[in-house]
């Protein structure tokens, strides 16, 4: 693998920022100073620059394998990384659903060949593979997904004897999707019984999954968690309500229950349903700007503890259709810490905040071995950007496969010009590197 000297970079890495070089050999980080000579066979002038710990996004869905119409880990592992994204989870509603330890496999295998970025990827949960799940290994394998909410395939999650005994036995960390089937459906009913599958529109979204189907749901989770002593993730939080579920007394190592924010949430508001329709129809769904606000704020005081991004493709095609049929779901990944730099550039958030809730935390959280922070020893999963030159999202620069994304037209005030992913330089200025692929997460459990 190549040297590479990054030169008077301004370098984010817990909780302070300080001017610095960095020498990285053998993929991974020998030195940090404030002067290094070595020779190198790269050599990056980081002048004005600013050098963060590249993002980990603990929920994506890249689709594959059998939605590849959609996405696929080629095509979402290239906009991550130059997005400033090094390291994925993906969840298991694919095709099938990965709901076996041989189909958990193969989908590692697709991304050893495939890849740009670092991975992982959930093992499913469904009412019937209890055995299977078991069989989960924590050393390389991020955690267990259950939906308790609806979900493609048979990963409803909704027999309480199962999810009882998962709670009670999981190997590993348990990440829930949680809305209350029983509740939304029967408010999908009252608006059908009102305005018919064609007078359905997407500003109902929220009014449909409300937040007190995400409360019911995540309340419950929590209560299991409680009730066995689990190590409990639920992600994408979108209420305020949802916020005083979690604990922010005690430090996060300690924590057996944690939160995850994603950026839709911080971003979008039900306002937004008026120009930008099924394209920020989520699940769960974006809801009131008090929800937005509440959220943010469990962000910045520690009740949540990681921002990810949840992204989820869909085509252009399946996002145009009436609010019934379209699916819910968008591509997020490539735009994410863009969006949250423009929240820094607005007082927001800090730099050191961002570089928390996206890298150390999430390292933290899931016990990452070796990677989310800048230290000497550590893999090289870095991202160089220029606070002070503005990006605009047009349909030339997207890299999802989908081809849109809720932000086109959109410009955002910083531009991310190289990402670094185990020691390859796989982004710079524009253009993607495919030197090498990325490499399998592992995990101190």
């Amino acid at each position: 693998m190549a040297s590479i000297l990054i030169k008077s970079a301004q370098i984010v890495n817990e909780g302070k920022t300080f001017l610095s070089d960095v020498y990285i050999s053998n993929g991974r980080i020998e030195m940090i100073a404030e002067e290094i000579n070595h020779p190198a066979d790269q050599t990056i002038d980081a002048k004005g620059l600013y050098l963060l710990p590249g993002l980990i996004d603990d929920q994506v869905h890249f689709r594959e394998p059998g939605l590849t119409y959609k996405a696929d880990i080629w095509h979402e592992s290239r906009a991550a990384v130059a997005g400033g994204t090094t390291s994925f989870m993906e969840m298991p509603n694919t095709v099938p659903n990965t709901l076996t330890q041989r189909l958990l496999q193969d989908k590692y295998d697709i991304a050893a060949e495939k890849s740009l970025a670092n991975y992982s990827f959930f093992m499913g949960a469904a009412n019937d593979n209890l055995q299977e799940v078991l069989k989960t290994n924590p050393r390389d394998v991020c955690g267990i997904k259950i939906f308790m909410g609806s979900s493609t395939g048979n990963m409803l999650v909704d027999n309480e004897t199962t999810l009882e005994k998962i709670f009670a036995e999981a190997p590993t960390l348990i990440a829930v999707h949680c809305e209350d089937e029983a509740t939304v459906q029967q408010n999908l009913q009252i608006f059908k019984d009102k305005y018919g599958d064609e007078g359905l529109q997407p500003a109902m979204h929220p009014l449909i999954r409300t937040a007190e189907a995400c409360y019911l749901s995540s309340s419950k989770a929590v209560a299991l968690a409680k009730k066995h002593n689990a190590r409990l993730h639920i992600l994408h939080v979108s209420t305020a309500k949802e916020v005083s579920l979690f604990d922010n007394s005690i430090p996060l190592r300690e924590k057996k229950i944690t939160a995850e924010a994603c950026v839709h949430h911080l971003w979008f508001s039900d306002v937004d349903y008026e120009s930008k329709g099924n394209f920020i129809k989520w699940n769960p769904a974006v809801k009131t700007a008090v929800d937005r606000e509440g959220v943010f704020q469990g962000v910045l005081d520690g009740h949540i503890d990681v921002i990810a991004t949840d992204h989820a493709p869909h085509t252009l095609e399946e996002k145009l259709k009436p609010y019934a049929q379209a699916p819910s779901g968008g591509p997020l990944v490539q735009h994410a810490l863009q969006a949250l730099l423009d929240f820094v550039k607005q007082g927001k958030m800090t730099l050191e905040q961002l570089v928390q809730k996206t890298a150390h935390n999430t390292a933290d959280l899931f016990q990452i071995e070796g990677r989310g922070f800048i230290r000497e020893g550590y893999w090289a999963d870095l991202v160089l950007v220029d606070l002070d030159r503005p990006y605009t999202v047009s349909k030339d620069n997207i890299l999802s496969k989908c081809g849109w994304s809720p932000f086109e037209g959109h410009t955002f005030s910083s531009t991310i010009t190289h990402t670094l992913v185990s020691g390859n330089v796989a982004y710079s200025d524009g253009k993607i590197i495919e030197v090498d692929t990325g490499h399998r997460l592992l995990f101190n459990r």
